[in-house]
């Protein structure tokens, strides 16, 4: 199977030069996510989709919901390194794959703030170019100091401990030097300044690399797609999907939020939206009362879908982006056809004393006057069977 660039789709920025991952395999390299990018990503249709940076703060950070609808979709999704590491740990029960010694510390508790990967960044002109250090990045430097006999426990522990007493966006190496050097003997403070020359590690880096690479081997493998959990998210996760989604006609990228507001002005938008509202009411009903469809009647349903659309097969797959759809989303319209299907066919037992199929068709048809032209359509066949008869007298 031929790589295409987008089945790797990754979220980087301080953590990893975009060039780096680049190298590492072939990927598209978007910058840190924030609140919907990852249903953006969707319309790609990647194979894996990478996390490590995301914003947070200023930003509404990227939803635990938009991680769930990948891997409902198929796509396996890998986090590490930053913000990436703090969802996988949330995530992983739920097959997200986390990777690396950060999201091994959130999963084990070691470290549980989010607090902990935050850092101060230069924006996309310059290349998300750290300019603080993370508080992850000292933990790790204390460990390989102490091993290395550098530092004590004690000394290393306060050398967390200064560093955390240190606001995210103030926080660098020589910051974090002068606020442990009271709690540190001078030979103390010489070892580290000696260890310290020969550089340290970038854990936050360590992980995205080793997150990107786990990534690309799965895809390497050309495994085929396993959908995730079938999910119902709640009415807000939907309405905020609808605008925050793209739609992709041809390749090229359409605003959703944009389309569905052309669709508001519509002429026949309230009758749509009125068809709508009637079929999702009368299928919630349907569950509400422990009722359910089967697989086969899913997909008879979506069988009669494409029959009425015209598609050919060869087209499916764009027809569905162009609509603002994919797999998962399609299954879930017609599963609701299908469950309002089931409610009109057992409408007379569905309520004491209900509704006959007779009954709807009548109170149907007087209202849309249907009634009335049939009524006078027997009368003028009445009319003419009595004029017929007439003459033959």
């Amino acid at each position: 199977m031929k790589r295409r660039a987008e089945d790797l789709v990754v979220f980087l920025g301080p953590s990893l030069p975009a060039a780096e991952a680049h190298k590492l395999a072939p990927c598209t390299v978007l910058p840190p996510a924030r609140q919907g990018d990852v249903w953006r990503a969707l319309s790609l249709k990647p194979r894996a989709l990478v996390l490590v940076d995301g914003v947070f703060e200023a930003q509404p950070s990227v939803w635990h919901h938009e991680l769930l609808a990948a891997m409902e979709a198929g796509v396996a999704v890998f986090g590490g390194g930053s913000m990436g590491a703090l969802r996988a740990a949330e995530l992983a029960s739920h097959g997200m794959v986390g990777v690396g010694r950060i999201f091994g510390w959130y999963r084990d508790g070691v470290v549980v703030d989010d607090a902990e990967v935050a850092l101060l960044h230069a924006d996309a002109e310059h290349g998300w170019r750290p300019l603080t250090v993370p508080l992850v990045n000292v933990r790790h430097e204390a460990e390989r100091a102490r091993k290395a006999r550098v530092l004590g426990r004690s000394g290393a522990q306060a050398l967390v401990d200064a560093a955390a007493g240190l606001f995210y966006q103030e926080r660098t190496w020589a910051r974090i030097r002068e606020a442990v050097a009271p709690a540190w003997s001078a030979p103390s403070l010489s070892a580290w300044d000696a260890w310290f020359a020969d550089g340290v590690e970038d854990l936050k880096r360590l992980d995205a690399i080793a997150c990107v690479r786990s990534a690309a081997e799965f895809v390497g493998l050309s495994a085929p797609a396993m959908p995730g959990a079938r999910r119902n998210p709640s009415s807000l996760v939907r309405r905020r999907r609808l605008v925050e989604d793209v739609t992709r006609v041809g390749g090229r990228a359409v605003d959703s939020g944009q389309v569905l507001e052309l669709l508001r002005g519509a002429p026949d938008a309230a009758a749509w939206a009125e068809a709508g509202l009637r079929r999702a009411l009368l299928a919630g009903w349907v569950r509400s009362l422990g009722l359910t469809v089967t697989e086969e009647e899913i997909a008879t349903e979506e069988a009669a879908w494409w029959k009425e659309r015209g598609v050919r097969s060869s087209r499916r797959e764009a027809f569905l982006a162009a609509s603002g759809l994919d797999a998962p989303g399609l299954r879930r319209l017609c599963e609701t056809r299908a469950l309002e299907r089931l409610a009109l066919a057992q409408a007379s037992r569905l309520l004491p004393d209900g509704p006959s199929w007779d009954e709807a068709l009548a109170s149907e048809a007087r209202l849309g006057g249907q009634w009335e032209q049939a009524a006078r359509a027997l009368l003028s066949q009445a009319d003419a069977t009595d004029e017929d008869a007439a003459e033959g007298d």
